[in-house]
């Protein structure tokens, strides 16, 4: 029994990075074996965390995961048997069914560097090279390639590649993806320095319309040059995304920026390029992009209240001390505080990806965190203290002294 340091693993102390996980493949060894000498098996899943047929296990000391060497599938023999793929494998072997040439690399427990693929020479190149012909036998790859792109910048697809994922995307192989893969590499993409790599490796390999199509559908849409000079909705889309990973690092405010004017692919042309009502049709964009995504609830609530009031928190700095009280109730801020500052931040990521806008101020934002925190603890608890009864009276109190806050806050001196 061997065993060998691989993947990311290997790719990042190559990068001169701490590698946030460390898996090992084991050569030369069985299931019985490795839970013998005390290998607990944990999970069985894929490489997007799906289950699978496969065990992986975790070391008795240092409990990272290992996972037997495994050939691809069109080189198993015994398709039938689902053990096949385990038996007699080879460190090449195993490595040869990778996705990436950066990812097939292997190190010794004393760190010698095993690279029958060049992997190493394509770091150095700064290419994202797949491995090989089956490559194909799971098309997940092609957006997973696409995420190496958003978390490695510098680095591009190698010519071949780019062409197969295209070819891929043609033929319709990644129609059948399963959508929470999906949304797995768009998390880790959300969560990479540079997010909107993401999004322009689909574009140019032509695979973005088949995932995505409703952001595909923003490119080429107008918009009015006075407030967009970039005027293409697409390319605004990308300086959004662009500004949110500034100023953020929470994915949550990044995938909002990312589709918080999906309305204005679906604005008539005979409107072009002004996109009055685009926030409610954003929304149904929105509903049809999640009800075929699996996308978590946190993520799906900041979404859809950035698509919808994107628009109210840009004129803030105009507002009566009413329209702010009435924005943080539509937010549900005083249910859920911590929607205040993505919602914020979502926001100035809009108002500053433009094209000539990028270091503008955005006192909206603190405009709107200052009112809540202002009338954030006001509750019905205090009007019943003062001897109000309790009913529905209670509730216009709270929202008349919210309001009575915020103005006292934000410096008005007159009742709006």
């Amino acid at each position: 029994m061997t065993r060998y340091l691989v993947g990311g693993a290997v790719r990042d102390c190559l990068l001169g990075k701490d590698p946030s996980d460390r898996d090992w493949v084991v050569v030369g060894s069985s299931q019985d074996e490795l839970q013998a000498a005390g290998y607990q098996v944990i999970v069985r899943k894929d490489d997007g965390g799906q289950l699978a047929s496969f065990p992986v296990f975790l070391h008795p000391d240092t409990h990272e995961e290992h996972a037997l060497a495994r050939r691809s599938l069109t080189r198993t023999s015994d398709s039938a048997d689902p053990w096949a793929r385990f038996r007699n494998v080879t460190l090449e072997e195993d490595l040869a069914s990778r996705d990436f040439t950066i990812n097939a690399m292997a190190q010794t427990v004393d760190g010698r560097l095993i690279d029958p693929l060049d992997g190493e020479r394509d770091l150095r190149d700064r290419l994202i090279r797949h491995v090989g012909e089956d490559f194909v036998e799971d098309p997940l790859r092609v957006i997973r390639g696409a995420r190496f792109a958003a978390q490695l910048p510098g680095f591009t697809l190698a010519p071949e590649t780019r062409d197969l994922f295209t070819l891929l995307a043609r033929r319709g192989d990644l129609n059948a993806l399963d959508p929470t893969r999906i949304w797995g590499e768009m998390f880790k993409a959300m969560s990479s320095p540079a997010p909107r790599r993401f999004i322009e490796v689909l574009r140019e390999t032509q695979t973005l319309g088949a995932i995505f199509p409703e952001i595909e559908a923003l490119f080429g849409v107008p918009q009015p040059a006075k407030h967009h000079p970039e005027i293409d909705t697409g390319v605004h889309t990308l300086l959004v995304l662009d500004q949110a990973a500034q100023i953020s690092s929470d994915p949550r405010v990044r995938f909002a920026a990312l589709v918080h004017d999906l309305g204005k692919a679906l604005t008539p042309a005979k409107e072009l390029p002004s996109h009055v009502a685009h926030e409610s049709r954003g929304l149904d964009a929105f509903a049809s992009l999640a009800q075929r995504m699996t996308i978590p609830e946190r993520f799906k609530k900041v979404a859809r209240v950035t698509i919808q009031h994107h628009l109210r928190c840009h004129r803030l700095s105009e507002a009566k001390a009413s329209s702010v009280a009435r924005l943080l109730r539509d937010l549900g801020a005083y249910r859920d505080p911590g929607i205040v500052t993505l919602f914020a931040q979502a926001c100035e990521a809009d108002a500053r990806g433009r094209q000539g806008f990028e270091n503008r101020d955005y006192p909206q934002a603190d405009i709107l965190k200052k009112a809540f925190d202002a009338s954030s603890n006001v509750n019905g608890a205090m009007f019943i203290a003062q001897g109000q009864a309790p009913g529905p009276a209670i509730g216009q109190k709270v929202i008349a002294e919210q309001v009575r806050r915020i103005r006292h806050e934000l410096g008005g001196s007159s009742p709006d």
